[in-house]
């Protein structure tokens, strides 16, 4: 029965961003309403943050992003759900993509095509959408507007995050259950690697959670805007993990938030956490000093297996919120960038005299 549940969910999701990709515009509202609980608990990247309703989900979200984006689609790369706890869940990475032709949550419009990198996980609940959490990489649509709100990524950054090497991304039939447990077996093995680290005995020695094991070499890392893509696993050290764990690096801080469904399917699995607890800010991230405070995180995960060993993995996060909690609001930076450029200033320039 779970597997026929699971294949139900995904067909309706599927069906739904299908239709939502040439509904015309009269359409939109009532599409919504079918496809979503009344009560839908629907959240999104800082400064969206949390919807309660179906009826604010089309005014403040929809409405306002079509405006922006009249000629929006979507286009996931991956694709698939499952059961987790008692709950079944959807998700799906990959991108919006339209003209961006009115400006949308402060960020200027260019009349260009405009990719936004998307993670979603949703919770249905008798055939519809129940709860939503969406992380939008909303960074790389400042970038692609021309503004720079954090220091230049160590990882690379710029053009689209790849899809899966193998194209075979997209689960809308079921999938083998003893592949899938090697997936989710190999990932919970990596995760528990992850926790073997201590900050203060370790501090930049890494050989503790012994990633080796479970990674190719080759492996491909992709971060959201300020953070970018890796392509080995000694990339992923020495441009994203070290200075993470420099500036945050508890690892065994959990609580709060919500959970999202982690799950495997074939060779691929999946997981997250929503406002959940995850470190101290102990060190400098980003430009921004150590603050001591408590973090919480919005961060999701896709991983692909291949053979004995994970080869790719899809990683939004959402860093205006994380930089909200360290005191810099990402999206007042570029307010201020945006005011500048009014004056003839853009952000790479030194400020005019006045």
């Amino acid at each position: 029965m779970s597997n026929e549940v699971n294949q139900m969910n995904k067909e309706k999701v599927w069906d739904f961003w299908q239709r939502m990709n040439h509904v015309e515009p009269d359409g939109v509202a009532d599409l919504i309403r079918s496809t979503f609980h009344e009560d839908v608990d629907w959240n999104a990247s800082h400064p969206i943050n949390q919807l309660q309703g179906v009826e604010t989900l089309i005014t403040d979200f929809y409405q306002p992003l079509l405006q922006s984006f009249p000629d929006l689609r979507r286009d996931p790369y991956v694709f698939m759900g499952g059961e987790c706890d008692g709950e079944y869940w959807v998700s799906a990475t990959g991108y919006l993509t339209g003209t961006f032709v009115e400006d949308w949550l402060g960020i200027p419009a260019t009349n260009d095509k405009t990719n936004i990198w998307f993670g979603q996980f949703l919770v249905m609940e008798e055939g519809k959408i129940a709860e939503s959490y969406a992380v939008l990489d909303l960074l790389g649509v400042i970038r692609q507007a021309g503004f720079q709100v954090l220091p230049p990524a160590r990882g690379a950054e710029g053009g689209k995050v790849p899809a899966p090497l193998t194209g075979d991304g997209i689960l809308l039939t079921e999938q083998g259950e003893l592949e899938s447990d090697k997936t989710l077996q190999l990932v919970n093995a990596m995760l528990a690697g992850l926790r073997r680290y201590v900050r203060s005995r370790d501090l930049g020695d890494m050989s503790s959670m012994e990633q080796e094991h479970y990674w190719s070499q080759d492996m491909h890392w992709y971060g959201p805007s300020g953070i970018g893509a890796c392509f080995t696993l000694e990339e992923f050290e020495d441009f994203h993990q070290r200075t993470w764990l420099h500036a945050f690096g508890d690892r065994n801080r959990s609580g709060g938030g919500r959970m999202m469904g982690f799950v495997g399917e074939g060779n691929y699995a999946c997981g997250g956490i929503w406002d959940g607890l995850f470190s101290k800010h102990h060190g400098e991230f980003r430009g921004i000093p150590a603050t001591g405070k408590l973090m919480t995180m919005r961060d999701f995960d896709w991983w692909r297996r291949e053979g004995d060993l994970l080869v790719q993995n899809w990683v939004p996060i959402d860093l205006g919120d994380l930089c909200m909690q360290m005191g810099v609001d990402l999206f007042e930076r570029l307010l201020r960038q945006v005011e500048q450029g009014k004056r003839g200033n853009l952000w790479y320039d030194p400020p005019a005299e006045s």
